[in-house]
């Protein structure tokens, strides 16, 4: 079989089961998601010895610190997925949900009701805990999903894969309800982008070239985040400490997320008195700095930013620095060079606050808080499916509610129209 039968015989496989798993009760989806987590845990020895194969492959092919580290399957990581299907377990059942119900003058009852979106396409690099999440995360909201993980992570994902699949075929749910590409030429990408007729939407998750890539080929809607290009704003009111806090947490958490701080504006009122010793307590933490004129002035360890840079999405122990006249000015920056991410503003002042959260125009903006909270568990919603920055049909972190959509439904009594 040819790829392009391969792909297809795939997605006709997944459409079937997708009538399937909408029909399915809440108690039936849990149960499936109870001894997947199970299993995770059980499997966990063999499941690390399949990663250990992709680890050695992405050490011989020289792949970064932070794409190992994302690839890296240890007790911790297994042990929060296991955790993020029970997070999504205990989460309220989108599926069936009618809201907004009106009567017309003809006596007509309408309302809308919440339904699965399909038969959704996921393309994802390095991260194999990512197959888990998005599993679980479709079949709780009705869902049938074909993964697409990097070759990187193939016999990751195949092992996390196969655990779904057991655990799918155990309740008497269609395996085919999640499948993994077992393809790593490029060309199973480019067949799966044409099929409109079998899958709903496409969700991309990973480098910008692959984003791009998916937008300018597919021919399904696509939901994605290009780059998280994410921000730290420290305003002339700023607690001092809290500042330092939460500029170190966002930058060096897990410098290799999307959600990890890239650039951080400062007031010239607060650089004048405290970024000099913030840019000490980056530089103690590993953190190189690139810096405007303002902020090489301030420190001579540091060296000097280009245009480039406040594009950047360093995914590294790596940060700009530039200062800022005022919030107005701050904004600007936010605007001209964000990727509709994350972006935070430190400050006390609740007016300047009200105001960055109201004239910001990013997936997640926050007061006083890290730029790592811009992730679907930490803000309540289990596990995530990806953070999406284009606004259709969702906007931010992607959890159950997000992969769902609403049809009308209506109530008569013989009512024609005339």
């Amino acid at each position: 079989m040819g790829i392009t039968e391969q792909i297809t015989d795939i997605a006709k496989k997944a459409k079937a089961a997708s009538r399937h798993v909408a029909g399915l009760n809440t108690g039936q989806k849990n149960k499936v998601l109870t001894d997947i987590k199970n299993l995770l845990l059980d499997k966990k020895e063999q499941l690390k010895e399949e990663n250990r194969k992709d680890l050695e492959a992405a050490e011989k092919q020289g792949l970064s610190k932070a794409m190992i580290d994302r690839l890296t399957l240890s007790d911790k990581v297994i042990e929060g997925m296991a955790e993020g299907l029970e997070d999504v377990i205990n989460l309220p059942d989108p599926v069936g949900e009618i809201e907004k119900m009106w009567k017309r003058p003809n006596g007509l009852q309408v309302g809308k009701m919440r339904i699965p979106l399909g038969v959704i396409g996921m393309i994802y690099e390095s991260r194999p805990n990512v197959t888990i999440d998005a599993a679980a995360l479709c079949l709780k909201s009705g869902n049938a999903i074909i993964l697409r993980g990097g070759k990187e992570a193939l016999n990751s994902n195949l092992a996390l894969a196969d655990i779904v699949q057991q655990a799918l075929t155990k309740s008497g749910v269609p395996e085919t309800a999640v499948q993994i590409i077992p393809v790593i030429d490029r060309e199973a990408v480019t067949e799966l982008l044409k099929l409109q007729e079998l899958i709903d939407v496409i969700i991309p998750r990973g480098g910008e070239g692959l984003i791009r890539t998916v937008y300018e080929n597919s021919r399904i809607p696509v939901i994605a985040h290009y780059k998280g290009v994410c921000h730290v704003f420290i305003d002339r009111s700023a607690d001092p400490l809290m500042a330092e806090e939460i500029t170190i947490n966002s930058k060096t958490h897990r410098p290799g997320v999307c959600n990890a701080l890239e650039t951080l504006l400062v007031h010239s009122s607060f650089a004048e008195n405290h970024l000099k010793d913030l840019i000490e307590k980056l530089k103690e933490k590993g953190v190189i700095i690139r810096g405007c004129e303002k902020t090489c002035g301030i420190s001579n360890a540091i060296e000097k930013a280009s245009v480039t840079d406040w594009h950047e999405e360093y995914l590294d122990l790596r940060l700009a620095v530039r200062v800022v006249s005022d919030m107005d000015e701050a904004m600007d920056h936010i605007d001209r060079y964000g990727s509709k991410h994350t972006e935070t503003i430190v400050t006390s002042d609740y007016n300047n606050a009200r105001k960055f959260l109201s004239a910001v125009d990013s997936s997640v903006v926050l007061v006083n808080a890290s730029t790592r909270f811009n992730d679907g568990g930490q803000l309540g919603l289990g596990a995530e499916i990806g953070i999406s920055t284009s606004k259709l049909h969702s906007f931010g972190p992607m959890g159950l509610e997000e992969l769902t959509t609403k049809k009308f439904i209506v109530f008569g009594e013989g009512q024609i129209r005339k």
